[in-house]
């Protein structure tokens, strides 16, 4: 029998264990725009909305925007923009339908259609989950990349803009042509200072299209500095067939997370906002400290965890920390070089949060994949990795761990495996990496036969993947890094992965 599609006329058949929305959704009216609608910001800042519409806050509802593919638009369109939310814990699962985003835009097909609900007075808030590459700027400074393909689109053809920026750039001038205040824009991504990061990056490409707007963002522009926290994993085909099962309908795009979520927002909002300190979220005078907390600690031992294990043949997260070498690395890191740079807490908040950390990737229910958390490697390096490292060689501390971290990184991102079978390096930067790695001579090298050519290969890949400035910035220069990353390098070349971690102290 086919099941039928999850939708507003079908959720009333729902069993009633299963949360779904209690609030008339034809009475919503839309208050956010968001522009990056993939599963994070479903598992996350939507979830938030939903509890404020069901609290009665119905003009916050969201228009949601696909800024490539048109597949999210086209699994959630046939549904009425619902889906359901299942939140993963060992052997417990629970579901919950969530309501709060009333369309897809896909923005490469109607692109004037997203620039007129951003546009649109009654949008307030402008929310991006985009990844860091989405930004257009150099990974290594955080300044708009004014050579980006699509910036250079988009200041030679400012009124059909492809960019995220180029969007809001756009949507902000025709709200100033209109006499509309400007929204606030609110960055859900992992960049370091994201609220000013994202608002340098919107100026400058204002400036270039128009001093007098660039000047009346500087001035007007609200961008809030936020963290988000919440592991949600890749959805796949089993999880759809298991949510259909417990629907009993077709749910085409349903997301899958766990318990933990954190989100913490700089109150600095110019045009309003939901009382989202009523659904957990933290409002706060500064968020640097939370926001280190969690580059640091979480995503830089994530980013860690992916490309080590990766090349370790380890699919999941899960499969890496249950591992002992492994977890010893992981907690070393945590507990050595990047908890001790991380201020605004005691010590014993930190220790909780590094616990809180171990038992989240331990969560076996939670199928969160190394190739996934690999991908954009390069963009991500830098805040997660290598400014812990920097901030460490300039105070004389030692960086091993770091060093262990970046060699697999670089290892990784040669595009080949220990047993020699492609690896899935999917990076902006893949084609710079892939020049390096054959002009070290390590293109398609799986391992080498002795101690002294590990050492030479590694000495040369090191030289040639430290030079790519876009990633490495100015500390790549920086003798000592390359001692740190060098040796590990050729250990695992020489031994593999797991054989080095074992043999680290």
């Amino acid at each position: 029998m086919i099941l039928p599609r999850l939708s507003d006329a079908t959720t009333g058949s729902l069993p009633a264990s299963i949360v779904r929305p209690s609030y008339d959704r034809s009475a919503i009216t839309p208050g956010i725009v968001h522009l990056g609608v993939g599963a994070f910001h479903r598992a996350h800042q939507a979830v938030v909305v939903d509890d404020r519409l069901a609290a009665g806050e119905t003009g916050w509802g969201i228009i949601a925007a696909s800024l490539r593919s048109a597949d999210t638009r086209d699994a959630l369109a046939p549904q009425d923009g619902l889906y359901t939310l299942a939140v993963r814990n060992g052997e417990e699962t629970r579901l919950r339908v969530i309501g709060s985003i009333s369309k897809v835009i896909v923005a490469p097909e109607a692109p004037d259609k997203l620039l007129l609900a951003m546009a649109d007075p009654r949008v307030r808030i402008v929310t991006l989950t985009i990844t860091e590459k989405g930004y257009c700027r150099s990974a290594s400074t955080g300044l708009l990349d004014p050579g980006h393909a699509d910036i250079r689109h988009d200041l030679a053809h400012p009124h059909a803009p492809v960019s995220a920026p180029g969007l809001i750039v756009e949507a902000l001038r025709l709200r100033r042509a209109a006499g509309v205040a400007p929204f606030t824009v609110l960055c859900c991504d992992n960049l370091p200072a994201n609220g000013r990061t994202v608002r340098r990056v919107l100026g400058d490409l204002a400036r270039l299209r128009d001093p007098d707007l660039g000047r009346w963002l500087d001035a007007e522009l609200a961008c809030p500095s936020t963290m988000v926290d919440r592991i949600v994993p890749a959805t796949t085909d089993a999880d759809r067939a298991a949510v259909a099962q417990a629907l009993d309908l077709i749910d085409a795009w349903p997301v899958m997370t766990e318990p933990f979520s954190q989100w913490v927002i700089e109150d600095n909002f110019g045009a309003g906002r939901p009382r989202f300190e009523d659904a957990g979220v933290e409002l706060v005078a500064d968020v640097g400290p939370y926001e280190k907390l969690k580059l640091r600690l979480l995503n830089g031992t994530h980013s860690t965890m992916a490309c080590l294990g990766q090349l370790a043949g380890l699919e999941t997260i899960a499969d890496v920390i249950r591992m002992p070498d492994f977890h010893r690395l992981v907690r070393g890191l945590m507990d050595h070089e990047l908890g001790p740079t991380v201020p605004g807490f005691t010590a014993a908040q930190v220790d909780a949060y590094k616990a809180a950390l171990i038992a989240r990737y331990h969560n076996t229910a939670l199928r969160h994949r190394t190739a996934q958390i690999a991908m954009d490697s390069s963009q991500k390096i830098p805040q997660r990795l290598l400014n812990t490292a920097r901030e460490r060689l300039d105070a004389g501390q030692p960086i091993a761990r770091l060093g262990v971290a970046l060699a697999g990184f670089s290892r990784f991102m040669t595009g080949t495996g220990e047993n020699g079978e492609p690896l899935p390096v999917n990076d902006p930067l893949a084609a710079r990496f892939a020049a390096a790695s054959q002009a070290a001579g390590a293109d398609g090298v799986a391992r080498v036969g002795d101690d002294e050519a590990a050492a030479a290969l590694s000495a040369r890949l090191t030289t040639e993947m430290l030079a790519i400035r876009d990633c490495f910035g100015d500390v790549g220069q920086d003798p000592r890094l390359a001692s740190a990353i060098r040796v590990p390098l050729a250990s695992i070349y020489r031994h593999g992965t797991r054989a080095t971690l074992a043999a680290l102290p």
